[in-house]
Order: C-alpha cells, then sequence, then structure tokens
C-alpha cells in the first residue's frame, strides 16, 4: 500500500499515481490485455490515483483505464487531460483551451472511460490565445454539471497558476520534476505551495533514463523520446557520468535507479512543504511493484545535496516542445 496525500482543494490520492501513457506503444508495444494486466496490479498494489490524457494512444489509454473502471471505478482516483492537438507528427502538437473544444472533449473521453465523471481534469498545456481564467472558467462549468470534481493544470507557470485560483481552487499542477529537471522549482513550486495546489510529477524517472535500463538502440519508431534533445545519443553519451554518478549514489543507498529517482522526488517536495505525487508508467507488474517500494526510502542531507548538483550539469531539453513548458513562459 501506498501513502495517501492531499493535494489542492481537498482532493486525495496514493502517493504513488500510475501514468497512462505507458498503456500505449509510445515506450515501446503492449498489448491491451498486458496493459490491463498491469493495471490491475497497481490498483491491488495501492495505486489509486490513475492519470492519462485523451491524447494517449488516440484515446487508446482511456478505452484501456475504462474496462479497468467498469468494476474498480470507485477504488480510483481517476485524471485525464484535455488540449493537445497533433499536428506535424509525433512530438508536434497544437494546443487548444476554448470553451468549444472542452466540452467536446469530456464527452469523448467519459465516453472512452465509461464513467460519469472525472476526479482530476487537467488542461494539459496552455492555450496562448485563451486566457487561462477562461479555459478553468469552462471546466467551473464542469463541475457544476457533475462531470468533473476538481480541476488540473499541466505545465502552467507560477502566474498563471495564481489567476487560475481566482476562478476556482486547483488541486494540482503537472509537470516533469525530477533529479535531472528541476526548472519548476523557481516559480511553479513556490506558487503551488502558496496557493495550496498539490504536485503532480511526471517522467520522475527521466522517460527510464535514471533507472539505467534505456538503451537508444531499442527505442522505436513513434517512440517521444526520440524528439526529446536531452535523448539523442550525443547528449546521452555526454550525460553517461551523471548518470554513473547517480547509480552509484542509489548503491549506496540500497535502491535501484527507479527508486532512488522516486525516493529523491518525494523527499524534495517535503523539504519544500508541498503535497507531491508522482506518476511513473508502466508496461510491466513488476516494475510497478518496484515503484511502490520507493515511497518511504528516507534519504540524508548528503545523498540529497549529491543529487540536487546533478541537475545544472545535464545536457539536452526536457520537451520535444520548449516552448510548450512552464519555463519557456516565466
Amino acid at each position: 500500500m501506498t501513502a495517501i496525500v492531499e493535494l489542492g482543494d481537498g482532493f486525495k490520492v496514493s502517493a504513488l499515481g500510475f501514468g497512462g501513457m505507458s498503456l500505449t506503444d509510445v515506450y515501446g508495444a503492449v498489448t491491451d490485455d498486458d496493459a490491463l494486466r498491469t493495471l490491475n496490479h497497481a490498483v491491488d498494489s495501492g495505486v489509486t490515483f490513475i492519470d492519462t490524457a485523451n491524447g494517449y494512444g488516440d484515446g487508446r489509454s482511456e478505452t484501456t483505464i475504462g474496462k479497468l473502471l467498469k468494476n474498480r471505478r470507485d477504488e480510483v482516483q481517476l485524471a485525464t487531460k484535455f488540449g493537445i492537438v497533433k499536428q506535424g507528427g509525433v512530438g508536434q502538437r497544437g494546443v487548444r483551451g476554448d470553451r468549444e473544444y472542452i466540452r467536446e472533449q469530456v464527452e469523448l473521453s467519459l465516453g472512452r472511460l465509461g464513467t460519469d465523471r472525472i476526479d482530476l481534469y487537467y488542461q494539459h498545456r496552455v492555450d496562448p490565445l485563451v486566457p487561462i481564467e477562461e479555459t478553468v472558467g469552462a471546466i467551473k462549468e464542469l463541475i457544476e454539471e457533475g462531470k468533473v470534481l476538481h480541476i488540473g493544470l499541466s505545465e502552467a507557470t507560477g502566474d498563471e497558476i495564481r489567476r487560475a485560483s481566482t476562478v476556482h481552487p486547483i488541486a494540482a499542477i503537472q509537470s516533469e520534476w525530477s533529479v535531472v529537471s528541476r526548472d519548476v522549482e523557481r516559480f511553479v513550486v513556490p506558487s503551488a505551495k502558496e496557493h495550496g495546489v498539490g504536485f503532480v510529477s511526471y517522467s520522475t524517472l527521466a522517460r527510464k533514463w535514471l533507472t539505467g535500463l534505456l538503451d537508444y538502440d531499442e527505442l522505436v519508431d513513434g517512440d517521444v523520446r526520440l524528439k526529446i534533445s536531452r535523448y539523442t545519443p550525443t547528449n546521452l553519451a555526454y550525460n553517461q557520468p551523471i548518470l554513473d554518478e547517480f547509480l552509484r549514489i542509489a548503491g549506496e543507498a540500497g535502491v535501484t535507479g527507479a527508486q532512488l529517482a522516486l525516493a529523491w522526488f518525494y523527499n524534495k517536495g517535503r523539504q519544500l512543504g508541498v503535497s507531491a505525487v508522482s506518476i511513473p508508467g508502466s508496461r510491466f507488474p513488476e516494475r510497478v511493484t518496484e515503484n511502490v517500494g520507493a515511497v518511504e526510502v528516507e534519504l540524508s542531507d548528503d545523498q540529497l545535496g549529491r543529487l540536487d548538483a546533478l541537475a545544472d550539469r545535464v545536457r539536452g531539453h526536457r520537451s520535444a516542445q520548449p516552448q510548450l513548458v512552464s519555463s519557456a513562459r516565466e
């Protein structure tokens, strides 16, 4: 079992969540049956927070989760997202945050998920053409209609969190926050803390890199990492000494690379005073079990200090479209 964390707006979830992108072929082929088996194992292990999006696998992730919900809806807290519009191939996206689009997409998501409510509905990326107050106002209407219970934002800036909070309490801000991606600590985390917003981290394992198990030659066409500069062969080679140092610390702590990456995140959240949840995804039940074991790991001040120093040395950006993440607009 994992601990329970209260994010913003009174929304309580398991400290370790499950990221639904891995239920599609984006990180390697997976059958729907195997994906569902892993999902059920996660819930059996106490992972009750499931986080997906309308665009993951063009709705495939939501459809798979819908199979779980048929029998286990009341056992989980369900999050999904709207706002990213495909254009130009893998890793190239547009954004929409207008009321018409939101109302269209919530119905499509509810249909694929086979449920009458979404516990946490995120704006996946902020639309530069639509004031965030208008977007949040449109989701607030869905709350009033009972289709959504809480509002989340993904890759919003500190100021956008503040502005959104004037319209309705925000339960969660989502971004990549990891040992090697700490840009959110400058503005986003302080704003979340100030406005009572919980933090949900995706890619806490740096898209598998921090596990020490990522093999570039095994990446298949369509894998999002092929579009991210941090994962080019040149940058992977440059960053290898950083990974080696990270894995040495994991060995000293008696944990795996995945567990150290998660433990750092939970320890950092406590250190900075923000409610923190991570949502690593996996295609394999044994990886879920491994991740669950990281939630209660305590790191020493020396270990945290050594890990904290790694981010400034990493070469390559964390996103395929840097202009769409919060740090580009702060």
